[in-house]
């Protein structure tokens, strides 16, 4: 009785497993996770463990999520909505600002849990050379918001993205390179690396970098530290609304974007993702730049800071509409300051 009891247990769980996991592939040992209701399909790679322990993983999840007391300090932007606004199927900022090569770019954190950082400065960077026409192109230094936003949170140990648009609008950022492209004020101070199988960079190290020391000074004396700034005029936030963030981006551009990151995020590869296995490890911060469709399932178009190496060329599409895991709870952006510039 008790053997036959299990039996059908086992039967049933394998059962609802199946819902997600719907085939495994012989080659590189991919597996591909279908979404029972939505349809939507992404595939993991295990063969190349990407991330080979859970600590290397947390050590590039450095998003802090918000309560409802720290989003509601913040004041919230909305777009008027009609039954006349129709938004595309498909859009991408780089279509609509083509000058503004920084949307496409893909950083890389390092070793250091700076999500929130790089992510924000991404967004700035493209944002201030829309807003400006494409006047300012120059990219803006994660390292200046990773080192000197005291209130942000605890740099390369985490904090809260919307606490770096803040910081743009009192303090301002100012402009900074890579690691390996030295230019601007204040560049990266680590490395790009392979994270995870193999790669074109050296592996990354076991231990978070430490949080580099805030100098209000440039890396080069020609540059002048305040001069180099630039400045928001306003922070806010986006309400949680798939419209409200489309219109968003599509008007002001690329947004920042907080979500829970579950075990089976690092090991995407291609699709449209969504949760299908794991604990929830911690919480991440990306670039939202557009959104589309593909076989009817809506997706965000997402650039991650792990470098070009992981996913669809450093990208990640993702479940649009039904907040997957949090996405379009937090969004955060805010405008330009073009007299500063």
């Amino acid at each position: 009785m008790g053997v036959k009891f299990c039996m059908s247990q086992l039967i049933i769980l394998s059962l609802i497993l199946g819902l997600f996991a719907s085939s495994k592939s012989t080659e590189n040992d991919f597996t591909e996770y279908t979404h029972p209701k939505y349809g939507a399909k992404w595939r993991a790679s295990h063969s190349n463990k990407r991330f080979r322990t859970a600590n290397e993983v947390d050590g590039l999840l450095g998003a802090r999520r918000e309560g409802a007391e720290e989003r509601a300090r913040r004041p919230t932007i909305h777009h008027p909505l009609s039954a006349n606004n129709e938004l595309p199927i498909s859009f991408n900022a780089i279509d609509k600002w083509y000058w503004c090569k920084s949307i496409t770019q893909i950083r890389d954190q390092s070793k250091c849990g700076s999500c929130w950082a790089v992510a924000a400065v991404e967004a700035m960077t493209d944002r201030v050379c829309i807003h400006s026409n494409g006047k300012y192109r120059k990219r803006l230094s994660e390292t200046d918001l990773l080192a000197c936003c005291k209130t942000c949170g605890d740099g390369c140990d985490g904090g809260w993205p919307a606490r770096a648009w803040d910081f743009w609008k009192s303090d301002g950022v100012v402009t900074g390179g890579s690691r390996e492209a030295q230019e601007g004020c204040k560049s990266y101070p680590f490395p790009r690396c392979t994270h995870y199988g193999e790669g074109k960079y050296k592996k990354c190290p076991t231990k978070r970098y430490p949080t580099p020391i805030c100098i209000n000074l440039c890396d080069s004396d020609v540059i002048d530290f305040e001069k180099d700034k630039t400045r928001a005029n306003s922070s806010y936030n986006v309400p949680a609304n798939e419209k409200q963030i489309m219109m968003e981006i599509m008007t002001n551009g690329p947004v920042e974007a907080g979500f829970d990151v579950y075990e089976d995020f690092p090991t995407y590869t291609s699709g449209i993702y969504f949760h299908a296995w794991g604990e929830l490890k911690s919480g991440h911060a990306v670039k939202i730049v557009g959104w589309g469709e593909e076989d009817g399932v809506p997706y965000w178009l997402i650039a991650n800071s792990w470098n070009e190496g992981w996913g669809e060329n450093g990208f990640v599409r993702f479940l649009r509409g039904m907040d997957e895991c949090g996405i379009e709870s937090e969004i955060t952006a805010g405008m330009t300051d073009l007299d500063a510039l």
